[in-house]
């Protein structure tokens, strides 16, 4: 089978490896579409150091080819249409086992998969060897819908934490993907929604998908459009969807008394920021971060997906076939984007 590997900065090949055996707990599947996520992408750039030879890739869709002996036949069965979920938590620390795998203390993107030469994720493969706890059904969409499941998830887990409510006027700022995500998980959860971005095309997407209001903060102020919209009482959720740390400390402002700010993206540079820990103590509102998903995230992504409650199609940006995946890198980098799949 092939595989794409990073062996240093923009320098990824296709290479030729054993085809894996299949062991008697594990499931083989055949991938037909990974897309090339902000991580990877960042691989790519060297901006997220990993240790060379590296497999990237996590964003998957599926279909199954082989079973273990040992694996229920009445679950799955050959032929199945599958994403695979995320299997970087170490299922062994406290958060593990609680059910917050998405903040396992041993979170690791770098495990060496069996079935594969080098360590990572591995995605970027023609085959995976897996657990059936990592898979997940999905129905009736192409595979390049579906291998978007992973960041629904992780939207899905990010809304959750926020706890939106009927009626609240919910903030989004940035509108790349995973910010028009939350855009769509705030407006199917009954809440005003404001989206904010610099890029007016990404804004005309928000009010398609159902944003109520759209800023563009090159033209006006966010600030001022909260006051506005909110009679003074400010946002009851702000998610700031940017690697910024400055629009981290706007969005501490934006929030109401008792509301919430979550933090959704990885900061680059990660940088500290300052807020009014007096203003915090009488307002009584939250600033939380979140990361990754769980199990429980991925059955309702996958479900929302197959039914295209939340339809997927308009963060397809660019298809290209696996022989094309170093201009699929170059294509995501410019970051003009939602996704770029890879298509097996």
């Amino acid at each position: 089978m092939k595989t794409a590997v990073f062996y240093g900065i923009k320098d990824l090949k296709i290479e030729e490896c054993d085809l894996p055996e299949v062991s008697e707990n594990k499931i083989l599947i055949k991938i037909e579409a990974c897309a090339i996520c902000t991580w990877e992408q960042r691989v790519y750039t060297g901006v997220k150091k990993v240790e060379y030879p590296f497999i990237g890739g996590h964003e998957i869709a599926a279909e199954i080819v082989a079973l273990g002996s040992n694996i229920d036949k009445t679950k799955w069965q050959v032929g199945d249409k599958v994403v695979f979920g995320t299997n970087l938590a170490c299922g062994e620390c406290d958060f593990c086992k609680s059910g917050e795998e998405q903040n396992c203390l041993d979170f690791n993107h770098s495990k060496q998969l069996e079935g594969l030469p080098h360590k990572g994720m591995g995605g970027l493969s023609e085959y995976m060897l897996v657990e059936s706890k990592h898979l997940f059904h999905y129905f009736g969409v192409t595979p390049e819908e579906a291998a978007l499941t992973e960041p629904l998830s992780c939207v899905v887990h990010s809304c959750e934490t926020a706890d939106i409510q009927y009626g609240d006027l919910v903030v989004v700022i940035g509108c790349g993907i995973m910010g028009l995500l939350h855009v769509a998980l705030a407006v199917k959860s009954g809440a005003r929604v404001i989206a904010c971005d610099l890029n007016s095309e990404r804004l005309e997407l928000a009010k398609k998908i159902g944003a109520h209001y759209i800023v563009d903060s090159s033209k006006e102020e966010l600030s001022t459009k909260v006051k506005e919209i909110s009679h003074n009482l400010g946002a009851n959720v702000v998610f700031d969807t940017t690697p910024i740390h400055s629009v981290a400390e706007e969005s501490i402002e934006l929030v109401s008394n008792t509301g919430k700010v979550i933090l959704y993206s990885s900061f680059y540079p990660d940088e500290p920021v300052s807020f009014s820990p007096d203003k915090l103590h009488k307002g009584g509102y939250s600033i939380a971060g979140t990361a990754n998903s769980n199990s429980r995230d991925f059955v309702r992504a996958s479900k929302m997906i197959s039914e295209r409650v939340i339809d997927m199609r308009p963060f397809i940006s660019e298809i290209v076939p696996f022989a094309d995946v170093v201009a699929g890198f170059e294509s995501a980098i410019k970051g003009d984007k939602y996704r770029v799949v890879v298509r097996f």
